[in-house]
């Protein structure tokens, strides 16, 4: 639960917010990682020292369901010589280090990233008339924070969020998130470490489609190009009817040929998904084909959970061999949303090529597998096949619903341990699955009916005998359900 009220308004927990000529003492009294970002917003809005503020009543760290201690709106006139239309400037404070002393987040120094490393950031365009900025935008941006304080998953410039909902819950076409850097907002250097702004950009179904496609950097680049869908300061606008492609159906073919040139960019989704292992009979002990079934499903190891986390993180290789991280028993940040590679370190790790020793793992070798996917996660097949494993990589469904994953990879990923000898090989509940390209090439004529799920009726099922592989794509209740 929230409130509204100005930022220099006086409250039991939120005091005013000072600026660089603050008192020396009030500005000792205030939490420094706050102050600190304080200090970048009176940069960028000097005339505006106490903006409307959406302020948490009860505190995460005080047991409060709501993890960002504040939202800041100001009001941004744009700049109409530059196709900038004004707008509705939204910061968020929490889900850095706003207080230093381990009350939300572990202090790991200054050099690092304070907490999660960034806030977010969302520019709502303003309507005429309108006098006081709407305050969805701060439950959007709590919605967002929930998910990366539950999932410990960190979000980078390009990712994409499917929300599945219009973001202010009326009837817009604007039902999806990409993310990118904030404009105007520089990274800020707090006692606990270093703070990023990421905004949210509201995108049409389409578009999110066309990132994952591609990816997220390109889409976000044609819509600074269209005015209407964003602009140069990519300014979200509820009222938007049009996609970039039906504004200017040239942008298509951007996006085609650069799939055909690039291939995707996202290298792993949360799914609702399972696998079967039809090797053994149901009996055997150490059969997997009950993954998500029972009511103790084999777990993840805690080294797996870090491997498949990390081949998530890195996304695309640029390098001729792309490599699956090898086991890492640090904390890493992962993804349940999509995930596009924007870290500096994806390729720069001492041990980034490195082969996960056989000693440390056992390893299955299966000889016949059944996966079974909902239409959401089924539709992501061609794309996974084409946009990545065509292009010589690796895409993991990672299950919302149960403690396991699946990874397809290409003959040129280094790291893996299914191989072209014995292409479906399972550590635990993770799988493993090679595909040849010849393979991929079979799969892809065959599954030609998943980029239309409209047309068929579930379940719906594919079958390569020779391969001992199958496909199922089953209704959601199917994985709804407490078996699962």
């Amino acid at each position: 639960m929230a409130e509204l009220r100005p930022s220099g308004a006086p409250g039991p927990t939120a005091p005013p917010a000072p600026g660089p000529t603050a008192p020396p003492a009030f500005a000792s009294l205030f939490p420094p990682g706050l102050h600190a970002i304080y200090g970048e917003c009176r940069r960028l809005y000097p005339d505006q020292p106490n903006p409307l503020q959406v302020t948490a009543i009860v505190k995460y760290w005080l047991g409060g369901p709501d993890p960002l201690d504040y939202v800041s709106m100001y009001r941004n006139v744009g700049s109409p010589s530059a196709n900038i239309p004004e707008h509705w400037h939204y910061i968020s404070f929490g889900l850095s280090d706003l207080y230093g002393d381990s009350r939300v987040h572990e202090f790991t120094g200054t050099d690092g990233p304070s907490g999660f490393g960034f806030e977010l950031t969302f520019r709502l365009k303003r309507e005429t008339g309108e006098s006081a900025p709407p305050t969805w935008p701060a439950e959007l941006m709590q919605g967002l924070a929930r998910y990366v304080f539950q999932s410990e998953n960190t979000f980078c410039s390009g990712d994409h969020v499917s929300w599945h909902s219009p973001l202010d819950n009326s009837e817009s076409r604007i039902q999806h998130m990409l993310l990118t850097e904030d404009p105007q907002m520089q990274p800020v250097q707090t006692p606990f470490g270093v703070v990023t702004f990421l905004q949210i950009v509201g995108v049409c179904t389409e578009e999110l489609h066309a990132a994952q496609q591609w990816n997220g950097q390109g889409i976000l680049e044609l819509l600074r190009m269209v005015p209407i869908a964003g602009g140069p300061w990519l300014i979200t606008d509820m009222r938007r009817g049009e996609t970039i492609f039906e504004i200017d159906p040239h942008l298509q073919e951007r996006v085609d040929k650069g799939i055909e040139t690039d291939g995707s960019n996202l290298s792993g989704v949360s799914a609702k998904c399972a696998w079967d292992d039809l090797s053994r009979p149901p009996e055997d002990d150490e059969d997997s084909r009950s993954i998500c079934i029972g009511t103790q499903p084999r777990r993840l190891s805690g080294k797996d959970t870090e491997q498949i986390r990390e081949t998530l993180r890195r996304g695309l290789e640029i390098n001729s061999k792309p490599v699956l991280p090898p086991i890492n028993t640090q904390r890493q940040n992962g993804l349940t949303h999509d995930r596009a590679p924007s870290r500096k370190d994806s390729l720069e790790s001492d041990s980034s090529t490195a082969i996960i020793p056989h000693e440390l793992i056992r390893t299955r070798q299966l000889e016949s597998v059944h996966l079974k996917f909902n239409q959401e996660s089924g539709a992501l097949i061609p794309l996974c096949l084409r946009g990545r494993l065509l292009h010589g990589r690796h895409f993991t469904y990672k299950s919302i619903t149960g403690d396991m994953a699946i990874t397809f990879v290409s003959t040129g990923v280094e790291g893996a341990f299914a191989t072209e000898e014995h292409p479906y090989a399972a550590h635990g509940p993770w799988l493993q699955i090679l595909l040849t390209e010849e393979f991929v090439e079979k799969m892809l004529e065959d599954l030609e009916d998943l980029t239309s799920p409209e047309e068929f009726k579930l379940p719906k099922e594919y079958s390569w005998p020779e391969k001992k592989l199958k496909v199922s794509i089953l209704p959601d209740v199917v994985f709804d359900s407490p078996l699962h």
